[in-house]
């Protein structure tokens, strides 16, 4: 027993001997009590009478189903003890009909939920449409991020260790940016995008019925364009015409430049095999897979220079061995060899996996001509407005541009010139 404020506060589980079954078996209930005045809940678990520990309140180990019946015991145990915490830190008030029914879901207010239990509800579900394929790992992994600093927030704000939906407000989220600008020290950019999850599991709540409206809605995500690299086309060409001496550092160059000259992302390229490779409707070589990230297609016809790559490890050994269209090492180790390629180059910007993807949309496809429309294709982009976000022009498509405009511009005048004369 415990006392806590005014309240003594109490649980123990006990078999009702008047209900045994026909097999001799007798349900287990549980007991809550509040000041005194008790609540009864039926666990739905059965045990016969010789199998049952009465002074420690479990199924002794050796009898058939011990492990699991003694393990709900606990998980009933912990959370009506979270039930009542979460009461009593909100300074409502305590009964033992008021548990029960909470326990139950049977509760008067429909919307005492939890935003911890909001998480797991999102979280559980987004984990069964892993399994089947429907949502990459990844993004399941940023919700359980999520979840994990919100909860590390509201320990540090707060003092508890969750809150219920219908007290948080719109400072609660004005809040927890700051937490996440201050003392988790992420850009904004980053801390949005975590709060963009919050919100959606807000909106998840509303739909469920749990609360009548999102609170965050008034709170606005930004979004601040960073400063993307790309590589020149001499930088590109360094790279291509240099020989490394050494296997390694030729195959992550050959792998970074098939990269730049298709657009695939790091994730996406080290699960390429031979069988992405097929011939279009236009008799040519195109790799059509699907982005690892969104699940989105990418369709990219293989220029000359990644075709020639690709057939140079076509029997590669290692290749063969691990079914792989190019030997991509980890991701770890690439970035690390790309830091030695640039330095090797005389390449002063800092070579990354993702930086080739940033090359490919602005250097070799937008730089020349290519809509973007068409870059936004075959990067696998949902919204063009992604592709804007990674494909800047670069100055000579610019100055190309205005040469075509001034060429349109002063044609006509040109001509009237000529008449005139």
């Amino acid at each position: 027993m415990i006392t806590t404020r005014t309240n003594t506060f109490s649980v123990l589980f006990w078999i009702h001997r008047k209900r045994a079954n026909v097999n001799g078996e007798m349900p287990i209930y549980m007991r809550i009590t509040v000041d005194g005045r008790r609540s009864e809940i039926s666990l739905q678990r059965q045990v016969e009478e010789k199998h049952w520990d009465v002074k420690a309140q479990r199924v002794k180990n050796n009898a058939p189903n011990a492990f699991s019946i003694n393990n709900y015991l606990d998980m009933a145990r912990g959370k009506v003890y979270k039930i009542y915490n979460i009461l009593d830190s909100n300074k409502e008030e305590i009964t033992a009909k008021k548990i029960k029914l909470i326990f139950t879901g049977k509760d008067e207010d429909p919307n005492f939920k939890t935003l911890m239990e909001a998480f797991d509800y999102h979280n559980i579900k987004m984990a069964e449409k892993v399994k089947i394929g429907k949502i990459v790992p990844k993004t399941h992994q940023r919700y359980l991020i999520t979840k994990d600093k919100v909860q590390a927030f509201i320990k540090r704000q707060y003092k508890k260790e969750d809150m219920p939906l219908k007290d948080l407000k719109l400072k609660f989220v004005t809040e927890f940016e700051h937490y996440l600008l201050t003392k988790d020290h992420l850009q904004s950019n980053t801390a949005h995008k975590y709060i963009r999850n919050l919100k959606k599991i807000m909106n998840m709540s509303v739909a469920l019925d749990w609360i009548p409206s999102n609170p965050f809605n008034n709170f606005r995500c930004s979004y601040k364009n960073p400063k993307r690299q790309v590589l020149t086309q001499e930088e590109i060409d360094a790279i291509i015409e240099k020989d490394f001496h050494s296997e390694r550092l030729n195959q992550v160059a050959d792998v970074f430049i098939f990269c730049c000259y298709t657009g695939f992302a790091y994730s996406d390229v080290y699960k390429l095999t031979q069988d992405d490779v097929v011939i279009g409707m236009d008799g040519n070589p195109w790799i059509t897979t699907y982005r690892k990230k969104t699940d989105t297609q990418e369709s990219v016809p293989l220029l000359p220079i990644a075709l020639k790559i690709v057939e140079k490890y076509r029997k590669n050994e290692e290749c063969v061995k691990r079914n792989k269209l190019l030997p991509v090492n980890s991701n770890q180790r690439y970035n690390s060899y790309l830091k030695e390629i640039a330095a090797v180059c005389g390449i002063e910007k800092k070579l990354t996996t993702h930086i080739a993807r940033h090359t490919f949309a602005t250097t070799i496809t937008l730089a020349n001509g290519v809509p973007i429309e068409t870059v936004s294709k075959m990067l696998g982009h949902q919204s063009i407005r992604t592709t804007q976000i990674y494909a800047k022009v670069v100055q000579r498509k610019v100055s190309e541009d205005m040469m075509k405009l001034k060429g349109k511009l002063f044609a006509t005048e040109s001509s009237k010139d000529t008449k005139a004369v």
